[in-house]
Order: C-alpha cells, then structure tokens, then sequence
C-alpha cells in the first residue's frame, strides 16, 4: 500500500471562503443597518402614536435584525481567522454555522408569529388600519432594497490554484452560484436574504389584510394572513435548517463523489474502495480517495484524471 506525501516544503493554506466572501458581508452589514434603522423607527413611532400594530412590528422587525447580525458576525470571525491552524480544514464553514443559527431564529419567529395569529382569530383587537398600513408599506420598502442589496444577480466566482504532490489537489475553479438562494452557494449569505424575503412576505400578507380590514370590514384577514405567512416562513426555516445542518455534519455530496468515482474507474485499471467528498465552503470540496488498482498506479496519476472535478480543492488519495 502507497500513500501520496502529505506534507513538503511548499507552504499550503486551508483559506476555503467563497470567492465572493468580502462582497457579501459588506452587503450584509448593509442590510443589518438598514434593519436596525427601520426597526427603531418603527418603535419610536409606536411609542409616539400608542399603535401597539407598530410596536409589534417594531420588536418583531429585531428579532430579523438580530439574525442578520449573527450573518455579519460569521463573515467577519471567517475572516479574521481564516489563516488560524487550529482549524485544521479553516473557516468555511462558519458561514453554514450562522445560517443555520439564523434558520433556528426563524423558526421561532414563525412560531410566534402563528400563536398570536391564532390568538387574534379567536380574540380580535382593535387594528390602527391607516397606521399599521404605512409603517407596513415603508417595511416593504426597506426589504425590497435589502433584497436587492443581497441577490446581486449572477456572479461568478474563480479561484485559481495549482496542483502539488503532496495530496491536495488544487486546480482552476470555476464556480457558478446563481443567487444567494442556490443551494451549493453561501448559506450564510442565503439566511440573510430568507430573512429578508420573510420580512417582505409579512409586509405584503399585513397590507392586504389590513386594506381589506379597512375597506371591506374583513378584520379577520389580518390573523388568517399571519398564520400564512408564518407556514411559509416555517417551510423556508426547515429548507435553510436542513441544507446548512447537511454541511455542518459533512454530509457527502453524491453530486461531486459520482464524477470522482466515473473519472477514476473509467480507464478500467483502478477501483475505488473507498470514498468521502464534503464540502468545505461555498466554493471548495475535499476528498479522501482510496484506489486498487496495478503497482504502477500512482496517486499522481490518479489526482490527474481528477483534475476536471473543479469542486475540489484539497484531496488525499491512497493507493493500494
């Protein structure tokens, strides 16, 4: 049995933040301002007029801008300790970490948001209609431009690398991440937008209900569309929850291991025995390939016809 070298003299970094990683956060810090802006207002206006619709609103609107925090939060500690050799595969993954911290706190807020629905079904208040329709109407307002802050439509991000014989394959990587919500992109970038876009179907579900409360009589549209809203909000929790929870328990991706094992068995001289593929962060994947094969096989041929799998980016192959 031959294992590759693992080690030489060549310096090797384990830095596998998304190509697009400082973008993000500076669009997330944004958001996290515009948040907290929109959030203090709303209960200052709240306290001026006695609308409790507005404080409400105000004190649910925190509870988002808290989420988006913990998402600013992640970039900056990925950041900062991206070269820290306690972290022996680095700081990819602390942006999984806040999305799936993100994706909890949704979960609560729709939560919340289905008990006092139900509640208000049963027990109806008296609603501020012109009041609570503003302040929903700028809410609105504020998400769409968050929104548009975080999407920044395609983008496509390329790392370059070079490949080493000491195990860990590094070669041209052209990731193409469509949008903040696909699932092999930036999760933590995608909690943020799931925040936002659960803000935005809030202010929408309210002004409807509250102009049909208004003009119509139907006060009861108000709590029916919050209990809407909060299964829709309780869906995209349980999406963001399960996609970011698979990476953080380095889930295999059978996407990435299906290429790996047809590039490495197709010449027919080499079987694979065993085989782990994860994923390290938004754009990298790593690999442990354990091959049969003839004595001549090396692993220098083997991370050869690897070389078109642009996912990986640190490999370790055994060759028996």
């Amino acid at each position: 049995m031959a294992t590759t070298p693992i080690a030489d003299a060549r310096v090797h970094d384990h830095m596998f933040l998304g190509a697009s990683h400082d973008e993000n956060a500076r669009r997330t810090l944004l958001v996290v301002v515009l948040t907290a802006l929109m959030m203090v207002g709303e209960i200052i206006a709240g306290y001026i007029t006695g609308s409790m619709a507005l404080l409400a609103d105000g004190f649910h609107m925190a509870t988002h801008a808290g989420a988006l925090g913990v998402a600013a939060i992640a970039y900056g500690y990925a950041k900062r300790n991206a070269h820290n050799a306690a972290y022996s595969f680095g700081t990819g993954k602390v942006g999984d970490l806040g999305g799936f911290a993100s994706a909890m706190a949704l979960g609560l807020v729709s939560l919340g948001i289905g008990v006092e629905a139900v509640s208000r079904l049963f027990n109806p208040t008296n609603v501020a209609f012109l009041e609570a329709t503003v302040v929903a109407a700028v809410g609105l307002g504020v998400n769409i431009a968050s929104a548009f802050l975080l999407s920044g439509g395609h983008h496509h991000g390329h790392g370059h690398g070079h490949h080493h014989g000491h195990g860990h394959g590094h070669g041209d990587d052209h990731h193409h991440n469509h949008g903040p919500m696909a699932q092999s992109g930036d999760n933590n970038l995608r909690s943020a937008y799931v925040h936002v876009l659960a803000d935005a179907l809030t202010s929408v579900l309210a002004i409807a209900a509250l102009l049909a409360g208004r003009y119509l009589g139907w006060v009861w549209m108000d709590p029916v569309m919050g209990i809407v809203g909060a299964i829709v909000i309780a869906r995209w929790s349980w999406s963001l929850m399960r996609d970011t929870a698979a990476v953080l328990l380095d889930r295999s991706d059978d996407h990435v291991a299906e290429e790996v094992r047809e590039l490495v068995e197709a010449p027919g001289d080499a079987r694979i025995v065993d085989l782990h593929v994860w994923r390290l962060g938004p754009d990298a994947h790593a690999a442990i390939v354990s091959v049969a094969g003839p004595a001549g096989l090396t692993g220098a041929a083997i991370r050869e016809r690897l070389a078109p799998v642009h996912e990986l980016r640190h490999v370790t192959i055994e060759c028996n």
